[in-house]
């Protein structure tokens, strides 16, 4: 039902701040700046950091993750060594975790890469392929979500969590800190492609406590505060 996730949007207060650690850690160019939000792209995704003026107001607290190219893991830890990024292990495919200035846990991933990758350049994130949520009810969150069309991938065992994939990866976490100590965040405002954006807020309803329409699509607020705009594939 979804096929991109088109932006995720972050909570700020400091966006000189927040510019200097996404264009300086990161590589990201803005792509628009106001007085009250900056825009940058990843990949296929536009990440807003925004200061709160209304609603949606964007995430706080929130884990979301990066893709690195493949080959440049080890540029990247580099690039990130004086942050202390912690480093997670999947067997495989390696993870480093470090924190923006405003508490939001950025985690960046990618392949080890062996000897042809040791001239990589850690130039900018190839996109954004997970984000976490914080949920008061797991059950109900997560029919919410596999009505969109994400499928189960993953159910904790010691942690009340699920790993959903869909366009990217969701995870949806009740109050709990995860790898790193993060935290799902609250309020996230995400954005999504799809084919028929009121089925997609329809096949949600009966989870939804606000719907609104907006330029070539729909836009709800879910039982935990998140908000998902749906707009018409091109």
């Amino acid at each position: 039902m979804l096929t991109r996730l088109t932006h995720l949007a972050l909570e700020v207060k400091d966006l000189d701040a927040a510019r200097s650690f996404y264009v300086d850690r990161f590589g990201l160019t803005p792509t628009r700046e106001s007085a009250h939000e900056l825009r940058f792209v990843a990949g296929e995704t536009t990440l807003h950091l925004r200061r709160p003026t209304g609603v949606p107001r964007g995430g706080l607290h929130t884990h979301y993750a990066f893709s690195a190219a493949p080959g440049t893991l080890a540029a990247w830890r580099e690039r990130l060594a004086d942050l202390g990024p912690e480093e997670v292990d999947f067997g495989g495919y390696r993870s480093l975790y470090v924190y923006d200035p405003d508490g939001n846990c950025v985690e960046i991933g990618g392949e080890e890469g062996g000897d042809d990758g040791a001239d990589a350049v850690a130039d900018a994130p190839t996109g954004i392929f997970e984000v976490v949520l914080e949920v008061a009810a797991l059950d109900v969150a997560e029919a919410t979500y596999t009505a969109l069309g994400f499928e189960l991938v993953d159910r904790g065992e010691s942690r009340r969590r699920v790993r959903l994939r869909g366009p990217m990866d969701l995870e949806l976490w009740e109050p709990q800190h995860g790898l790193a100590d993060a935290r799902g965040g609250v309020h996230v405002d995400l954005g999504f492609e799809t084919a028929d954006p009121d089925a997609a807020a329809d096949a949600i309803a009966e989870w939804t406590t606000a719907r609104e329409a907006v330029d070539d699509g729909v836009r709800v607020r879910d039982d935990d505060g998140h908000w998902l705009t749906f707009r018409r594939s091109p």
